[in-house]
């Protein structure tokens, strides 16, 4: 095989958030319904790097071989004197601590990353990541953030993370090939993981959010129905009905 690390563009040493995005950006230009099947052989080439590099035995494996020491050459960056990691630490600002967020993801240390993440939401009502970095990098990172959220059973977050990639996705056309990836894990969180997982409020958040991503009519009736049996389960049952009544309206 040849060097997966070249074959991705990163460095032998990257996190898998980079690994991730470069596969993605590379597979928008590779892909052979893009190019009318004439890059056939090099996505195929890139699927494979990818699935060597994104699992951490064969990407172990990999490392280890005879035929990347020979191929690769190690280059041992320079370290700066600049520790941005602690500079950032140091700073209590949005901006700054919306970096640090990224900054940690990218590095291996997706615990740190989720821990704050978390702790901006709480203590800042209207924290968005989206405001403090470029767009691209937003919905690529805040997509694989929305991943590790989900490892952590942190599904509100993760919900809540989704609809604004997927809000931008309508307006922007980032993801395409791999957007239906991004939907696939925004339906799965609301139709299965937040009920139960928060309370009754937050699911009803999410569920009354949801109904502006334009997910489909059948997962519409899901989330109005959903709401229907939140809603009278605090005593609210004029609202529940409202909710019954368009859910009937989208099903005719």
């Amino acid at each position: 095989m040849r060097d997966c690390y070249k074959i991705l563009g990163v460095r032998s040493d990257a996190s898998a958030a980079e690994i991730k995005r470069a596969y993605r950006k590379k597979a928008k230009f590779l892909h052979p319904d893009l190019n009318n099947g004439e890059t056939a052989e090099e996505f195929k080439e890139l699927v494979a790097a990818y699935e060597t590099l994104s699992d951490i035995k064969t990407r172990s494996l990999f490392d280890e071989s005879n035929l990347f020491k020979n191929n690769f050459t190690f280059k041992k960056e320079k370290k700066d004197t600049f520790d941005y990691r602690k500079w950032l630490l140091g700073r209590t600002d949005d901006e700054s601590r919306a970096k640090l967020i990224f900054f940690d993801l990218l590095h291996d240390r997706e615990d740190e990353a989720v821990k704050e993440f978390k702790r901006m939401n709480m203590e800042r009502v209207n924290f968005k990541l989206s405001r403090w970095v470029v767009q691209e990098d937003f919905m690529d990172y805040g997509f694989i953030l929305a991943e590790e959220l989900v490892l952590r059973q942190e599904y509100y977050d993760a919900a809540i993370l989704l609809e604004q990639i997927i809000q931008m996705e309508y307006k922007y056309d980032y993801f395409r090939l791999f957007f239906p990836e991004v939907l696939s894990l925004a339906r799965h969180i609301l139709r299965n993981n937040i009920e139960g997982a928060c309370n009754t409020e937050m699911a009803l958040d999410a569920w009354e959010r949801a109904l502006d991503l334009n997910l489909g009519k059948e997962d519409d009736i899901f989330f109005l129905q959903k709401m229907a049996e939140a809603y009278k389960k605090i005593g609210d049952y004029q609202t529940a009905a409202v909710c019954l009544e368009e859910a009937k309206k989208i099903g005719n």
